[in-house]
């Protein structure tokens, strides 16, 4: 049995899941926050026009677009897309449209602007 059950996510079900802060336009619902040693899940949902500054993953990154679309440096990544970004890359993230992604982060990562 799964410690924790969201039902339907890629038909919509994460419509109904409450979202608190996260950045500014872009809130959190965390599946299973980051514990000791252990990654951290979460949907992300991001308002038209919103982004996450330049930033460096300090472990792996995954991630699945729920619904619109996500860009960075790379490309835009509509629904259904998956990426992986590497321990120690680094890009910005936005969404001209707004989207829902379902991420998980091995380590929290390190926003490079609050350098």
């Amino acid at each position: 049995m799964p410690e924790t059950t969201r039902e339907l996510l890629t038909l919509g079900g994460w419509k109904e899941l409450e979202f608190g802060p996260f950045r500014e336009n872009v809130t959190i619902h965390w599946i299973r926050p980051f514990e000791a040693d252990q990654p951290g899940v979460a949907l992300l949902r991001y308002e038209a026009g919103a982004s996450v500054p330049r930033h460096r993953h300090q472990g792996l990154e995954t991630i699945l677009v729920l619904h619109g679309v996500q860009s960075d440096e790379a490309g835009d990544y509509g629904r259904g897309s998956y990426i992986v970004n590497a321990p120690g890359t680094e890009h910005s993230v936005w969404s001209d449209t707004g989207c829902v992604v379902l991420i998980q982060w091995d380590r929290p990562v390190k926003i490079l602007d609050d350098d």
